[in-house]
């Protein structure tokens, strides 16, 4: 699914969701297909969830976002473990 779709489909929720595409835009991930894994109350709850699945499957592209993001860039930062998901509407 594409970031557009995925907002449609989950209006101002907490996800976990999977990178099956995506490419480089200088330092930052860019998702071009997602799959949505799992729902989440908050985002203490996205964040466990993410590590849960992170920690079973570290090889896969795993990301917890809001919907309310307009777009969808990761800052890469390997040094941190964790993709962090940056605000571009500022």
């Amino acid at each position: 699914m594409k970031w557009q779709d995925i907002q449609v489909a989950y209006p101002n929720a907490w996800l976990v969701v999977e990178a099956i595409q995506s490419h480089q835009e200088d330092n930052l991930f860019v998702p071009d297909d997602l799959a949505v894994v799992e729902t989440c109350c908050n985002g203490a709850d996205a964040f466990a969830a993410y590590r849960r699945r992170h920690r079973a499957n570290p090889e896969r592209e795993w990301l917890f976002v809001h919907t309310s993001r307009p777009h969808l860039r990761v800052e890469q930062r390997p040094w941190l473990g964790i993709g962090m998901a940056i605000d571009e509407s500022h």
